[in-house]
């Protein structure tokens, strides 16, 4: 493809979304989060026909699941811009492990020659395990990821919260037989407190693990109904994970972290509010070495993949970048000498509410008021010379 902008020529195969992950190597640097629109073979496959570089599977229990009553996932929008919110309580409906390894799924998704990865949330870590072992022996299973940002043991905490409890999963899942036979990449939940930062980089640093995916949804958020008095989903009260547009800027801050306090031989991928190519960019520029799209992908299909894809080499392409390892990580110090002008509040956005509308337009012009009234007064003496005649 080629395209003209402000009289310079861009040439799009001049530009590399390559990437490793893990020592795998995976043609572009966008693809799929587990979850939105990875349940079955089908659904895996349409990601692997679109541009995403990897595919990865659905977040699988020992056994199949149903998941939570619905409606259990909503859409939020955030105005124009933005990529759209969502609340979720899944309760991690799947087709169970032996559907997501199967010879006709994996080859559903392996003759796109893509890398195949398997996303693995066990309800116990006795299920992780026999579960690790199974996708371990399966040939054209690039990759596991390990999801320890969803609450496995009844009664204990997010794993990823409990430290104690993230040192036990790790060292019995890299002590298994099992373990250095495919990398190891692990699932975070969100962390908010530079003392939380420090701890979980600490104990990861300590196993060989190849890979950090940040972060999961933000965990028991409500959005209610103001009209109908309710919350917007059914499960646990109303309460869900927040994902897309909600959690942007949290996946930022734990991607730069993360990718400051990690060793260097593991990768970071980022993920959570992708919509453009100019989120991946923000994302890799923090450090990601890859970018997962969640929301995004349950509302437009894995043609976002194409979209988002092609935005990033058009974004790379103006800012003379080859290649995301000419800027991945090197996010700069603030200097107000190069504050971006784009970089401005938006002061009204779309979907805002009628009176939001108002206050921000009576807001917006101090002289609107002083013209208003004028043409009063000058109304009001009008007619009462027309009553004097």
């Amino acid at each position: 493809q080629i395209w003209c902008e402000d009289d310079v020529v861009f040439t799009m195969s001049e530009t590399s979304l390559r990437t490793t992950i893990g020592g795998i190597d995976i043609g572009c640097c966008v693809y799929n989060a587990s979850g939105p629109r990875t349940g079955s073979a089908d659904a895996l496959a349409k990601i692997a026909a679109s541009s995403a570089g990897a595919v990865l599977s659905k977040s699988a229990t020992l056994v199949a699941q149903t998941g939570n009553p619905l409606p259990r996932y909503k859409e939020i929008d955030l105005g124009a811009g933005s990529c759209w919110g969502s609340i979720n309580s899944e309760g991690l409906p799947n087709k169970g492990i032996d559907y997501y390894i199967a010879p006709g799924t994996v080859e559903a998704v392996c003759k796109y020659n893509k890398p195949y990865m398997i996303s693995l949330s066990g309800l116990s870590l006795e299920d992780n395990l026999v579960m690790f072992e199974k996708a371990s022996k399966i040939e054209d299973v690039c990759a596991i990821e390990l999801n320890v940002a969803c609450p496995n043991i009844p009664g204990k905490p997010v794993i990823a919260y409990d430290f104690d409890q993230l040192r036990a999963v790790l060292d019995a899942v890299t002590s298994h037989a099992s373990s250095g036979v495919k990398p190891l990449g692990v699932k975070l939940a969100p962390y908010f407190d530079m003392p939380h930062f420090n701890r979980a980089a600490d104990i990861l640093n300590q196993y060989p693990i190849q890979f950090v995916v940040c972060t999961n949804t933000i965990g028991n958020a409500l959005v209610v109904d103001a009209d109908a008095e309710q919350p917007l989903i059914a499960p646990k009260g109303g309460l869900g994970g927040l994902a897309g547009g909600f959690i942007k800027h949290t996946a930022l801050a734990n991607v730069r972290q993360m990718r400051l306090l990690l060793r260097d031989t593991i990768d970071v991928v980022g993920v959570g509010g992708v919509r453009t190519g100019e989120d991946a960019f923000e994302l890799i520029l923090c450090g990601a070495s890859a970018v997962q799209v969640g929301t995004c992908h349950w509302s437009e299909g894995p043609q976002c993949f194409d979209r988002i894809a092609a935005e990033l080499k058009q974004l790379m392409q103006r800012k003379g970048y080859k290649s995301i390892q000419d800027f991945k990580g090197n996010l700069r110090d603030y200097d107000r000498r190069q504050v971006s002008h784009t970089a401005k509040p938006t002061r009204l956005v779309k979907g805002q509410s009628s009176s939001a509308k108002k206050a921000a337009g009576s807001g917006a012009n101090p002289l609107v008021y002083v013209v208003a009234v004028l043409l009063a007064i000058i109304a009001a003496l009008v007619a009462e010379l027309a009553r004097m005649r």
